[in-house]
């Protein structure tokens, strides 16, 4: 079968899925993620489907820019701040408290080296917010441990592929230097940001200067992750070796499309029209849901190859590989909720402004948190984006293939197992929509309704406006 038409029945599959999951009222990541298990068995059954090779540069900067930017640039400002100590905690100290965790259970048990041990955690350590925002919007939590989600899931995409990158340069290089990796992780961040604020600013200023066409607006839309992505990654990672200074560095594509996202999200409609606003709204919308449903098929159909190749050796028995994928996914589990109880109560107890200012949260609350750390594409799409080898093909990326096993084994436990118990915990615990939401759109549609009377008494004065039409 030609790549094109395996590509046209992948769609069909994903168009399927999620139309089932509407019917069973499940979110639609968790059927995707069954739905790729199942096709990585059709080239299988059917020989003339074929095996998908995916390249990892290919997947990193076809699936990351547009999934990142869309969650940055749909994002409430406001509400990101007021949530920032709460959304910084677990973005960026529960990501590196799961990459050690796990890379501590894959060193020790697993048996991987150190440095993929690293490169499984960080991996698996950031979340994906659509699951557990679906459920949580459709069961009416309140608002804010949604926004926590959000924003968690927005920034900590960001803090995990920087560890990424940090453990796989490790592994390349075969050597770890602390303070290396520790100024890679500041110039990344740093300069990722400084970039993606550039590009914000620049791609304002361009789409206030180019006719006001929906189309033409969007097309901009559509190449400004990508813009930031890779201005951020190539010519930083260029500058770095023509000054000759040591290390393989690069500002952070990831931080700078999400600081490009949260810029535009909060000027373009000071300066967009609605118009194209609107249609923007609807291509992001069917552009993440199409890059969820492929790519996690597409795992999906390299995973048959994948256990083809575990299996091929004697190092590990069909049983040993599912021991390691429970362990890997219940270490990731109790990592997150070893890390929310004490981040979230121990600072109140010691600062009493602290108590004052933002009270405890019931434990109700925290609960949900605590139990909504599903993995998803992010997750696989750092897997897949993994070398292939290392000192320039002289050998395999070690343990790359356990890496995008275990990988899958963590997003099926927590999407599967936390995505379809989340609705029965929220219920059990009794939690309610506080209406803040509902509180906002009122406020929102009275300013509207003043702006428009405030308009109305300004044209009534007008010379060539009649009395009747005022």
């Amino acid at each position: 079968m030609p790549e094109i038409e395996a590509i046209l029945v992948l769609l069909a599959a994903v168009a399927a899925l999620a139309t089932l999951a509407n019917r069973i009222d499940i979110p639609y990541p968790i059927l995707l993620v069954l739905g790729g298990l199942v096709l990585g068995f059709v080239p299988e059954l059917v020989p003339t489907f074929p095996r998908v090779e995916l390249e990892p540069d290919v997947v990193f900067l076809l699936f990351l820019p547009p999934l990142l930017y869309v969650s940055a640039i749909f994002t409430s400002w406001r509400d990101f701040r007021a949530n920032l100590r709460a959304i910084s905690l677990l973005a960026v100290g529960l990501v590196l408290m799961t990459t050690c965790v796990v890379a501590a259970v894959a060193h020790w048990v697993v048996g991987l080296p150190w440095a993929a041990a690293f490169v499984l955690g960080a991996i698996v350590s950031p979340t994906d917010a659509i699951a557990a925002t679906s459920v949580a919007q459709r069961l009416g939590v309140p608002r804010r441990i949604v926004t926590i989600l959000e924003g968690e899931s927005l920034v900590n995409d960001a803090t995990g592929i920087v560890a990424y990158r940090i453990a796989v340069a490790a592994v390349v290089a075969g050597i770890f230097s602390l303070w290396q990796a520790g100024l890679q992780f500041v110039v990344g961040a740093i300069g990722g940001i400084a970039v993606g604020l550039a590009v914000g600013w620049l791609v304002l200023w361009a789409r206030r200067h180019i006719p006001d066409d929906p189309d033409i607006q969007n097309t901009v839309s559509l190449l400004t992750p990508f813009t930031a992505y890779l201005l951020a990654e190539e010519p930083a990672h260029w500058a770095w070796h023509e000054l000759g200074l040591p290390g393989d560095f690069a500002f952070s594509g990831v931080l700078a499309v999400v600081t490009t996202g949260l810029y535009l999200g909060r000027r373009a409609p000071e300066f967009i029209s609605a118009a194209s606003r609107l249609q923007a709204y609807a291509f992001w919308e069917l552009v993440t849901f199409l890059l969820n449903g492929l790519i996690f098929a597409l795992i999906g159909l390299q995973l048959q190859s994948i256990l083809e190749r575990l299996s091929e050796g004697t190092e590990y028995a069909a049983a040993e590989l599912v021991f390691y994928g429970a362990l890997i996914s219940l270490a990731v589990i109790v990592a997150r909720f070893l890390w929310v109880f004490p981040a979230t109560y121990v600072p109140r107890w010691l600062s009493r402004r602290l108590r004052q200012r933002d009270p405890s949260p019931p434990v109700r609350q925290v609960t949900v948190i605590a139990w909504t750390g599903m993995r998803g594409v992010i997750s696989l799409a750092a897997a897949l984006a993994l070398p292939l080898s290392i000192d320039g093909g002289a050998a395999p990326f070690p343990g790359r293939d356990l890496i995008l096993f275990l990988t899958f084994c963590v997003i099926l436990a927590t999407l599967v197992v936390q995505g379809l118990t989340l609705p029965l915990l929220i219920r059990a615990l009794g939690l309610e929509d506080d209406g803040s939401q509902e509180r906002e759109e009122i406020k929102g549609r009275i300013k509207v309704a003043d702006a428009a009377i405030a308009r109305i008494d300004e044209l009534a004065r007008e010379e060539w406006v009649r009395e009747d039409t005022a």
